[in-house]
């Protein structure tokens, strides 16, 4: 860049050809007053030594100009270059006219101010760096609007959730980017009250719904100036969903101590009154509460059960186990109950297949699983239980061909005291904690329980187990 050097230039190059050809003009006009008898031969020579000599001057002045301004006008080109792409955002380019002192100090200068301005652009590249890093990596929605309620900032996880992209939403109103309605009534009373506020909000997603706990607050400048405002939306989903399998799991084993402490409790008052006189009834009376005792021993024996393996406590001995022989004594303890529907169970398990198991917890989990199958078929029906070996698995099935269970029952059935049948289950004798510790006693031995069912043709269990301990 050579604009000032140029211009310079040229505007000497310009003044000197004037005041040359000036010099010309009164020279010739001399010559004239001076020489009206010289030959015109003479005059002619003169006229081209004139020329040529005001053209040499022309050429030297032109060059030591130019020399000059070389000198001292050409490094502020170079300075002005400089600047000019500092100015762009180039801050590596550097200054390197050093020819004089001045120069040289403001070479120094100018570099100097380049080197920290690429190191505060360098620190600010790595401090946006860090700030997009950590609003990405936050794991709730994130969204900053300005003071006008356009869209300034948006997290991933936000453009998951919403399935939005953050792109187009920059800009845009907090109106014309899809939010919920209540949402967007909370975010207008932030802009209007400039207050902090909290509430929660349901979403309905293509996944389900979705439970946000919403946080939003203005955003306040280090000088008091109001920027606009941030929303943090909290995805709370499982912990509702948690929380209101809290709230059945109290409701569901109160009603199940209630009913065998009422009627134990009933019972045991007529006794006591002596209203029943008949031997015969009385025998009745007493059957009946030691079988809601019993009904209440296992319920309780289930729950301890239960408690010790969600408290980490539960711990499984490992030892080689023929799965054939765990089913077939699973088998002999469900073998009155299936005699008394007059159901039959088919096998089909190979001679001999052993594992890295706990006995006793099989047998507990196949003949809760049996237990399940036949309370849940219809009489006269076929149980199959199944043994197949995958790599280094293990897979056990029971198949029924019983009521079945509808496709938006099957996510809850390993809850506790969760029931397809209520009625069936209770006439059955259940606690409804038998699939919830199936589960659990799967997961200690590193395995799966999977469920698959059709409604009015059955229901399938499927149990894979690693042959060896997996580390």
């Amino acid at each position: 860049m050579k604009y000032y050097y140029t211009k310079i230039l040229t505007v000497s190059a310009v003044i000197l050809s004037i005041l040359l050809i000036v010099l010309g003009i009164i020279l010739g006009q001399f010559f004239h007053l001076f020489g009206k008898n010289v030959d015109a031969t003479i005059q002619q020579v003169y006229w081209v030594y004139l020329l040529f000599t005001l053209v040499l001057v022309f050429v030297v002045m032109m060059f030591v100009i130019a020399k000059i301004l070389q000198q001292y006008v050409q490094p502020f080109d170079h300075f002005t270059s400089v600047v000019h792409q500092l100015a762009q955002g180039n801050y590596s380019v550097r200054a390197h006219n050093e020819d004089s002192e001045i120069n040289h100090q403001l070479t120094n200068s100018i570099n100097q101010v380049a080197q920290k301005l690429q190191g505060n652009s360098a620190l600010r590249a790595m401090e946006q760096e860090r700030l997009n890093t950590l609003v990405s990596s936050i794991g709730s929605s994130l969204l900053m609007f300005g003071r006008q309620g356009a869209v300034n900032l948006v997290n991933r996880v936000f453009e998951e959730t919403f399935q939005r992209n953050g792109e187009e939403l920059m800009g845009k109103t907090f109106k014309d980017i899809g939010l919920p309605s209540d949402i967007e009534k909370e975010i207008e009373t932030i802009f209007l009250t400039e207050e902090v506020r909290t509430f929660q909000s349901q979403v309905v997603l293509a996944e389900g719904v979705c439970h946000l706990d919403v946080y939003g607050a203005p955003v306040i400048g280090e000088n008091g100036n109001w920027l606009g405002i941030v929303i943090i939306m909290h995805d709370i989903t499982e912990l509702v969903h948690l929380e209101q399998i809290r709230k059945d799991f109290v409701a569901n084993v109160s009603h199940e101590l209630k009913t065998p402490v009422t009627s134990i409790k009933g019972f045991s008052e007529m006794l006591l009154d002596g209203a029943v006189e008949d031997p015969v009834v009385r025998r009745d009376f007493l059957e009946i509460m030691y079988k809601e005792s019993n009904r209440l021993q296992l319920l309780i024996e289930d729950l301890l059960r239960l408690s010790s393996m969600e408290r980490g406590s539960f711990e499984i001995t490992r030892e080689p186990v023929d799965v054939m022989e765990v089913v077939e004594q699973s088998i002999k303890v469900v073998q009155k109950r299936v005699q008394e529907k007059e159901m039959r169970i088919d096998l089909h398990v190979p001679e001999q297949v052993i594992i890295l198991a706990d006995h006793d917890r099989l047998v507990q989990v196949m003949v809760n699983l049996l237990n399940n199958a036949i309370a849940y078929s219809h009489e006269k029906t076929t149980v199959t239980v199944s043994v197949k070996e995958i790599d280094d698995y293990v897979e056990i099935t029971v198949r029924d061909q019983g009521i079945g269970i509808m496709p938006s029952e099957l996510p809850r059935l390993f809850e506790r005291f969760y029931r397809v049948d209520r009625a069936r289950s209770r006439e059955s004798g259940g606690t409804g904690l038998g699939l919830a510790i199936v589960k659990h006693i799967a997961e200690a031995h590193q395995g799966v329980v999977t469920v698959d069912s059709e409604v009015g043709v059955g229901t399938v269990f499927r149990i894979q187990l690693p042959t060896h301990e997996q580390l």
